[in-house]
């Protein structure tokens, strides 16, 4: 059990590490990630190197090409708008959905996780604002209770985390969310699913307008504007 904690552990470093680097712009849009480089890093050997490639890639920040390696994934301003337009759409539906079904218990809930992404943004973490950001969508996603939609919703989030990440990296973004994330509750606890809809809809589509607003190859993380979060371990 212990190796297999460890194996775990390591991993979870790895992908933080890659990770950390690709929205710090430390590896940019296009270079490869060199295995023997990591495998010295770490000590280890190349096999949990290539599972946290496929784990990545899986998250949309690499491209395992076969006898070449990892590379850092590209995209550009179109992927940017489709995916937040789609995620705005199936985001928006659950929420019209999850009004008739959220109970007063997970509504708490809801303010609960609020309030803690309101003191990560305080704090500037990143990396934790990220995690509990994806609890507060899941909750009221899973609420709608339509399994193919949150099929849907997993599976294309899954895919473009490194965007969404991106996108709550940039300054004063975190505050906006949890700003939005009142008024989304609000709604979900007046029962109106019209305006719990629009507001969902409206979030998402300002998280793809921020990150299209200086796009060249990937995302628009100017240097000034990179999170002081977002610290490598290089």
């Amino acid at each position: 059990m212990k190796n297999i904690e460890k194996h775990l552990t390591l991993r979870e470093r790895i992908l933080e590490t890659i990770r950390d680097a690709i929205i710090s712009g430390a590896l940019k849009p296009g270079e490869k990630v060199a295995e023997p480089e990591l495998a010295e890093r770490f000590g280890i050997s190349r096999t949990p190197i290539r599972e946290a490639f496929r784990q990545l890639e899986s998250e949309g920040y690499l491209t395992v090409i076969p006898r070449k390696g990892a590379v850092v994934v590209s995209f550009t301003q179109r992927d940017v708008e489709e995916f937040y337009a789609i995620k705005s759409i199936l985001e928006g539906y659950a929420a019209r959905k999850a009004c008739e079904k959220l109970t007063d218990r997970e509504l708490v809930k809801l303010e609960a996780i609020n309030e803690k992404l309101r003191t990560l943004a305080e704090d500037g973490d990143i990396k934790h604002f990220f995690k509990v950001h994806n609890d507060f969508h899941d909750l009221f996603i899973k609420a709608a209770d339509n399994s193919k939609l949150t099929d849907l919703i997993t599976s294309l989030v899954g895919k473009f985390q490194r965007l969404r990440v991106a996108s709550l990296s940039l300054p004063g973004r975190m505050r906006v969310s949890v700003d939005e994330h009142e008024k989304i509750i609000g709604a979900f606890r007046t029962r109106d699913a019209e305006k719990a809809e629009k507001l969902v809809r409206k979030n998402a589509e300002y998280g793809g307008k921020v990150l299209m607003q200086g796009v060249d190859g990937v995302l628009p993380l100017k240097p000034a504007e990179r999170s002081a979060a977002m610290h490598l371990d290089l």
